[in-house]
């Protein structure tokens, strides 16, 4: 599996932080609850370094919640506050908010101590493509605030959004790194959608997917695709859940691309349970 992508406005969206970040008292750092390895920017330290940060592992309903927990106490050990969150139904946004105020109280505290009036914290969220910022900023102001979509990129430039209370958000673009020297990295960032599905081959993707689930989670399925047994071979399963659906093409083969796309949303969409592809120490 080859994965490479690296667009012109990721290098911009790099700079853009940079820039930003000396507008903020918090870093928010976005991961995703089911990949926090695979869904941090490598350069992440080097780039934040100084900044009081946050961490947030969103899409949390979508992910096991006890190597969820673990993840929280394993970036708790490093230093780092963290938070699950669900920013679709709301989970975890009020706990995530009183982190994020009192990770900002040093930073107020020295500016009203220059004799200036207090001032509301100001916090930055990032993260890579498709890990929920938006969501989380429209969650958070409570209206379309920021533009959504199940896409990667879809954030365009950056905006202030005031809360209310004590906290002001700046959203900002996601950052992807230029190089997957890790397959397994390219892979799980593929079928989490943090990468567009015009650069990778939906079937080799799902190929591991459900090679994966057929390790982890064969029951689940079973019983989704109603599978009386799981055949030895990756491919046979993928094909009778195609069969399942009726994904035929004409002259009655079974459409593998519209079968890998379907298998993949479902994975998604949180339909084959609750997924969490890498564990601390593990990934």
């Amino acid at each position: 599996m080859d994965i490479q992508w690296y667009p012109g406005h990721m290098a911009k969206a790099r700079r853009q932080v940079q820039q930003n970040l000396q507008m903020v008292d918090v870093a928010i750092e976005l991961l995703d609850a089911r990949i926090p390895a695979s869904s941090r920017n490598p350069d992440i330290n080097v780039i934040l370094k100084g900044k009081p940060r946050l961490v947030v592992l969103n899409k949390s309903d979508l992910a096991d919640a006890s190597i969820t927990a673990a993840w929280l106490n394993y970036f708790a050990r490093a230093g780092y506050p963290a938070v699950a969150v669900d920013a679709h139904h709301g989970a975890g946004i009020k706990k995530m908010i009183a982190l994020a105020e009192q990770l900002a109280r040093p930073a107020i505290k020295k500016y009203m101590a220059r004799g200036r009036l207090a001032r509301l914290a100001r916090c930055m969220v990032v993260g890579v493509p498709n890990v929920g910022k938006s969501m989380l900023i429209n969650r958070l102001a409570g209206k379309k605030a920021a533009r959504t979509g199940n896409r990667p990129g879809v954030t365009r430039g950056e905006q202030w959004i005031k809360l209310g209370g004590k906290l002001e958000l700046l959203d900002t673009p996601g950052i992807l790194w230029p190089k997957f020297e890790d397959p397994e990295t390219a892979y799980k960032l593929a079928v989490t959608g943090a990468i567009k599905e015009q650069i990778y081959n939906p079937e080799e993707v799902c190929e591991k997917l459900v090679q994966w689930l057929v390790g982890k989670a064969p029951d689940t399925l079973a019983k989704r695709y109603k599978l009386s047994a799981l055949p030895e071979e990756t491919w046979e399963v993928i094909e009778r859940i195609g069969v399942h659906r009726g994904f035929y093409l004409s002259g009655g083969k079974i459409d593998s691309y519209k079968t890998a796309t379907f298998i993949i949303k479902e994975f998604r969409e949180g339909k084959l349970g609750r997924c969490s592809l890498e564990t601390p120490g593990n990934q």
